[in-house]
């Protein structure tokens, strides 16, 4: 399985750049984008492990060295929407330039493309830097203009509507903006994720503390997240059981769980 999402922002240098879209052409001049990727599983990421996380034991199915969360899997054609809603978490900023993202999207659990929108906190140095996105992997992401920040309410969800036709619905309740944007293409459909990630720019980059995400009213297929039997992935940084926790994820109670960053 392929597991390495497109990351969005293009970095160039020693600074993240967070463009409104890298277009095909330009990207034999532009520097390596950061993209939003599908899975990554390392050697062994199969293998079940428990973890301390939240006081209690977590029993992840997988592993992954670029996501963290939970996937529906099926046959091609099984998913046609996923959404979610969190507060945007804040990122706490040290040195060194680091990255997070938080979205839904159909595909990328075992197939090479995602249909994807979310949010990103990324650290620029000392400078916390917050955007929203969608993405249509393989293909560069799309930058909106809007302003994201912590504590805001974000609701997801990505549509397949028929006809190659994928809805991406990203809003901010807190700030009254929302996108819904349409774009065409022949996928697979055979996974749905609600997902935190740590985006890849020519490999997985560091993870950004973005301390607790919590996921709530997660469905698939209109129905509830929990409903699915879905997969459940740490983010190590190995993608596998003996790598160090980059990203643990909580138990799944209906649509309900959350995400917990882990000291590396």
């Amino acid at each position: 399985m392929s597991f390495q999402r497109s990351l969005r922002a293009a970095i160039a240098a020693a600074a993240l750049v967070l463009p409104a879209a890298v277009p095909a052409a330009a990207a034999a001049t532009a520097a390596a984008p950061a993209v939003f990727a599908p899975m990554q599983h390392g050697a062994g990421s199969s293998t079940p492990f428990f973890i301390s996380h939240g006081g209690g034991l977590r029993h992840p199915s997988t592993t992954s060295t670029n996501w963290a969360g939970y996937a529906a899997t099926g046959g091609s054609g099984a998913f046609t929407s996923v959404g979610t809603t969190f507060v945007q978490p804040a990122v706490s900023c040290s040195s060194g330039d680091q990255y997070s993202s938080f979205w839904v999207g159909l595909d990328g659990y075992s197939s090479s493309s995602v249909e994807q929108t979310g949010t990103e906190a990324d650290c620029v140095g000392r400078t916390a830097e917050y955007s929203a996105w969608y993405e249509m992997y393989p293909a560069y992401p799309v930058n909106y203009s809007d302003t994201v920040r912590p504590g805001d309410t974000i609701v997801e969800r990505v549509t397949f509507t028929g006809s190659n036709t994928y809805q991406l619905y990203l809003a901010d309740t807190t700030r009254g903006w929302s996108h819904t944007t349409n774009k065409t293409g022949s996928y697979s459909r055979s996974s749905a994720e609600v997902i935190a990630e740590a985006p890849y720019s020519g490999g997985v980059l560091p993870l950004a503390n973005f301390g607790t995400v919590n996921f709530s009213g997660s469905t698939v297929n209109g129905s509830s997240l929990s409903s699915f039997n879905p997969t459940s992935m740490n983010m190590t940084t190995t993608g596998s059981a003996s790598g160090t926790v980059k990203a643990a994820t909580g138990s799944l109670s209906g649509g309900n769980f959350s995400i917990t960053w882990h000291h590396q």
